[in-house]
């Protein structure tokens, strides 16, 4: 444990491990690969380390959507709408962390990360619809699979936001830096009103908090810059590498540790 590190390095142990674990959420969706482990490693019990790692990701979210400003360009109204949906479940996802424990899900995440990853190669390929000409029964589809996904970022949000990021493809298509950007607000919202309702009904780990958001904030500027650099094909294939390696982590703590 590193809870007894003197103060001044224990923020910047913080601030650094938020800093890659921001470049990773907004680049690659993949924050708590990083930033949950490192606010275990300061003492914080995991269902706290879930609730305190939500102000972090939201501050990556910011930091994210105000380095994104040339993807998001007349494209709010459409992220306006599909927030709606995952912010709704968001709502229902945080009340059930409330009342039911996160270890419902264990034995089964292991399985959801690593299928994320093989549909995030796969969705690759994929040419979306235009919206218009989109069957309504496929909208209500997109919709509900987006009020699901908003229920699991709010209860438990492991590689939540690679499987909206597989959606999105689908519902918007496009350029892979636009659909991230809209994922880095679609997810952020979600994630803003899980911790509006867990800061009253729940305990907030503030003091690691901060610095850890400070840090992520400047990793969520820093990343939709790079990722402008980076072809798309080479990020989907990372973003499998790095599901592939959660779902591996999760599986030994379900089933080994």
């Amino acid at each position: 444990m590193l809870a007894h590190l003197p103060f001044p390095a224990l923020m910047a142990y913080l601030l650094v491990g938020g800093f890659f674990a921001g470049l990773s959420s907004s680049m690659a969706s993949f924050a708590s690969l990083i930033s949950y482990p490192v606010l275990l490693s300061v003492g914080i019990p995991p269902v706290f380390a879930n609730v305190t790692n939500d102000v972090a990701i939201v501050a990556n979210s910011a930091g994210a959507t105000l380095a994104s400003g040339k993807e998001l360009h007349g494209r709010w109204k459409t992220v306006g709408a599909l927030a709606t949906c995952t912010v709704i479940g968001s709502i229902i996802g945080a009340v059930l962390l409330l009342t039911f424990p996160s270890t419902v899900f264990e034995k089964a995440v292991p399985f959801f990360i690593a299928f994320a990853g093989v549909m995030i190669l796969v969705s690759g390929r994929h040419q979306s619809v235009p919206d218009a000409n989109r069957p309504l029964w496929q909208r209500i589809v997109f919709s509900l699979l987006l009020i699901v996904m908003g229920i699991y970022e709010g209860y438990f949000g492991a590689a939540g936001g690679v499987v909206v990021l597989v959606i999105l493809t689908y519902v918007v298509g496009g350029e892979f830096t636009v659909i991230n950007a809209m994922r880095n607000v679609i997810c952020g919202l979600a994630d803003l009103v899980a911790l509006v309702i867990y800061s009253f009904f729940s305990k907030v780990y503030w003091l690691d908090a901060v610095p850890m958001a400070v840090g992520m904030f400047l990793g969520g500027l820093v990343g939709p810059i790079l990722l402008r650099h980076i072809p798309a094909k080479v990020m989907r294939r990372v973003i499998a590498v790095l599901a592939f390696i959660q779902a591996g982590y999760f599986f030994w703590q379900a089933y080994i540790a």
